[in-house]
């Protein structure tokens, strides 16, 4: 029987939960914490473009405009570059943005809370298989927290697989030729429990990307989603979007396939393509998801502290969390 817990009980857990994960991925990926900015300019191309359509909240002050950031991709290879970060250490940080556009549900909210984090790595480095080594610390993280937290609280009951299972987008296209993205994403995930697909934002044999995804950050063929099955939804859940980041090759390959040539004039772009950044791998890994799985909560304003419309709170007034 699921235990009912006040919302302060859950506070502390979520605060224990942050804390022991955070303390993995510092030793497993060689990360350290710093700060980071919650606005850009949205002439410095900093800006993450996400799937292309989602608009930014943005100000002036004088006649200089700027973004609430929708993630760090960008800022953070730029960060690496500016404080001379050595090979194989990484920073993290603790992400905050608003995406208006998102569609609210059980792990979406306008808010968006976020580990997002980004490695040095050499140009050789850039290979499924250290795509796949970086995945595999990262769950393992994911996973020994899981354990850490099941030892406190007896009660949590999740099982989570020792290893994670990797398929490329093409291979699950062919694997569910008449599905949909999202009900491929469901049926491998609750077959596996835990799931990476590998190469998301180029266009699949059926002329269709997996996903959509920005042409400036991540290599599209060297990217991917980690996906875990939540019981307590019945469906599975995108834990993390990460990828090896472009080079100079695959940036004007992708911004010629995705028709955004207008952005390499771009001060960030214009770093990479003269190679004035390094060379690295990133991503971003949900909080408020991480805590739900592990937690067991079936929503995510049981574990973040937001706003939210009416018709959410309707949704949850019975989960005493808000």
């Amino acid at each position: 029987m699921k235990k009912e817990l006040s919302y302060f009980d859950t506070v502390i857990m979520i605060d224990e939960v942050k804390k022991y994960f955070e303390s993995q991925i510092e030793k497993r990926l060689g990360l350290i914490k710093v700060q980071s900015p919650l606005f850009v300019k949205t002439s410095s191309g900093l800006q993450d473009g996400l799937t292309g359509v989602e608009k930014a909240v943005g100000f002036k002050k004088g006649d200089e405009e700027f973004e609430i950031v929708h993630s760090l991709a960008k800022w953070k290879r730029e960060a690496l570059g500016k404080y001379e970060f050595p090979l194989y250490k990484g920073l993290y940080t603790d992400m905050k943005a608003i995406r208006k556009d998102e569609e609210v549900d059980e792990v979406h909210s306008l808010y968006v809370e976020q580990w997002d984090w980004e490695k040095v790595i050499d140009k050789s480095d850039r290979t499924i298989d250290y795509l796949k080594e970086t995945v595999r610390s990262i769950y393992k993280s994911i996973r020994q927290t899981s354990i850490f937290i099941k030892q406190k609280y007896r009660f949590l009951s999740l099982d989570l697989p020792k290893s994670i299972f990797f398929i490329t987008s093409q291979e699950l296209e062919d694997l569910y030729p008449d599905k949909t993205p999202k009900e491929r994403e469901d049926l491998i995930t609750k077959e596996k429990k835990a799931v990476f697909i590998i190469g998301i934002g180029d266009k699949l044999a059926s002329g269709i990307p997996h996903d959509l995804r920005s042409p400036d950050y991540d290599d599209w063929s060297l990217d991917g989603d980690l996906l875990i099955y939540d019981k307590e939804l019945d469906k599975a859940v995108e834990l993390s979007s990460m990828g090896i980041r472009v080079d100079e090759d695959s940036l004007f390959e992708q911004l010629h396939k995705s028709g955004t040539m207008d952005r390499i004039t771009l001060p960030y772009h214009q770093k990479i393509l003269k190679r004035e950044l390094p060379y690295t791998i990133g991503g971003g890994i949900g909080q408020s998801r991480i805590l739900m799985l592990l937690l067991e909560k079936s929503h995510i304003a049981e574990v973040q502290a937001s706003s939210w419309e009416e018709k959410t709170l309707e949704k949850v007034k019975t989960m005493k969390v808000l």
